[in-house]
């Protein structure tokens, strides 16, 4: 992921510019408030599910540097109940400032909470110029503007369908990272035959299970996914069907720890990976931020795991390939989050100041490169790993740039073209399957109900 600058001269000098201006632009942009505040001061809350405290604290603090009159306090709330607090936050008086929002999925997707969000095309013109979109994710410009307007500022892009492995573990056991179906069995046979777990995946938390299903399908038949979630194939045909008795395989195999049903990605299999009881994981790009060391020892502090506890190397491997047809499962991606500027604020200029300066300037976009829990969306930023402190960097850091380089070439998307209507049968029927409920033969043709097609 070595991307080039191009414009920083520009945008740091428009960005000047837009600290005198946001405050008009705001104000004539459509659905804002017409008290739209100082764009380069006041007391803005920024609400969002990611990123974690710490990781938000040194953006912020970068930020604070340059606006020192704009103080931004920044409220970590869990994904699974930020929409929940967001609804009523929004319809209110006292909701935050800035939010985060998504692309797709039945979370806080900017199709739903869009219209609660100031139009930003008027101050993205004012800072990048009438060309403001070069340069930046073409992808993220688009999932995010609704009827013409860009409801959300990108920030950052994830991928998944990869696996998290405790590479300390794989060494003391002499095990090589599984490529195949047997070689996965294999490792977790001796994993657990030494009193651990293998795979550490919580079904009761919404969205992951998504992924691992997403891997399965490229692994029976690359692309096979994206066709049956645009409509293009039918879940019903052999590849849904086989793709969910996989799914149900890695139970009986095995491979996924048992118990998997009743517990959540996070906390629950977050903190047995990184504290260092699991040795493999499904997590995204998003996890690269916990082969830091500072960061690894915030999460394991929040998890309440002693300070004195082995900070484990961890390294993002390929989702091995299940059938004999040796297909090499690859990455989807996806913008991540966007900010988003609440109309209702009664600091609109200083939110969106904070907003485009964290999106769309090479200064913000740095930070959010650096801090490796997504890849920058400015394509002239790149991360500086001789400015990351990881937690052991010999190992680490090809892993690391073979991850970025594999991330920044997906062509699947991840979650953009899932409606929640749709999310939420993938995952109805993940869980029915793994719980014995349903057949992989009943749970295809209720994907297929759910499609709408």
């Amino acid at each position: 992921m070595l991307f080039r600058r191009k414009t920083l001269t520009r945008s740091l000098a428009a960005l000047g510019a837009l600290a005198v201006v946001a405050g008009a632009l705001t104000g004539c942009s459509s659905g804002s408030s017409s008290n739209t505040g100082s764009a380069d001061s006041g007391n803005i809350t920024w609400w969002g599910w990611t990123p974690d405290t710490n990781v938000a604290a040194r953006a912020i603090t970068a930020f604070e540097k340059k606006y020192p009159k704009i103080h931004v306090t920044y409220k970590k709330i869990q994904d699974q109940t930020f929409g929940a607090a967001l609804r009523p936050a929004l319809a209110s008086n006292d909701g935050p400032d800035v939010f985060n929002t998504l692309v797709g999925g039945s979370g806080a997707a900017i199709s739903i909470y869009g219209t609660d969000a100031v139009n930003l095309t008027p101050a993205m013109v004012k800072l990048r110029g009438a060309d403001w979109k070069k340069g930046l994710y073409a992808a993220g410009i688009k999932d995010f503007t609704v009827d013409g307007q860009l409801k959300g500022a990108q920030v950052g892009k994830v991928a998944a369908g990869m696996l998290w492995i405790n590479k300390d573990l794989f060494d003391k056991y002499k095990l090589k990272p599984p490529t195949t179906l047997k070689q996965w069995i294999s490792v977790c046979k001796t994993f657990r035959a030494n009193g651990l777990g293998c795979l550490k995946e919580g079904v009761d938390t919404a969205g992951f299970e998504v992924d691992t299903l997403h891997s399965i399908a490229d692994s029976i038949q690359p692309g096979w996914w994206t066709k049956a979630t645009d409509g293009k194939v039918k879940w019903t045909s052999a590849t849904g069907v086989e793709m969910l008795k996989d799914w149900k395989a890695l139970d009986t195999d095995g491979i996924l720890d048992p118990g998997a049903l009743g517990i959540q990605q996070y906390p629950d299999a977050n903190n047995a990976f990184l504290s260092g009881k699991a040795p493999m994981v499904q997590m995204g790009t998003w996890y690269r931020q916990y082969t830091e060391q500072s960061d690894l020892k915030a999460a394991l502090s929040a998890a309440g795991v002693p300070s004195s506890t082995k900070l484990i190397t961890m390294v993002p491997i390929p989702f091995p390939s299940l059938t004999s047809a040796n297909n090499k499962p690859g990455l989807f991606g996806d913008p991540d989050y966007a900010l988003s500027v609440n109309k209702k604020s009664k600091h609109i200029a200083a939110a969106t100041t904070f907003a485009l300066w964290l999106s769309s300037t090479t200064e913000g976009q740095q930070i959010i490169a650096n801090n490796l829990d997504e890849d920058p969306v400015l394509s002239s930023v790149s991360a500086d790993l001789s400015q990351v402190k990881l937690v052991n960097p010999t190992v680490q850091t090809p892993y690391l740039q073979a991850s970025a380089k594999q991330s920044s070439n997906v062509t699947q998307p991840r979650l953009a073209n899932i409606s929640a209507a749709l999310d939420q049968a993938i995952e109805d029927a993940a869980s029915t399957v793994l719980g014995g409920q349903a057949t992989p033969q009943a749970a295809a043709s209720t994907l297929q109900g759910a499609s709408g097609q």
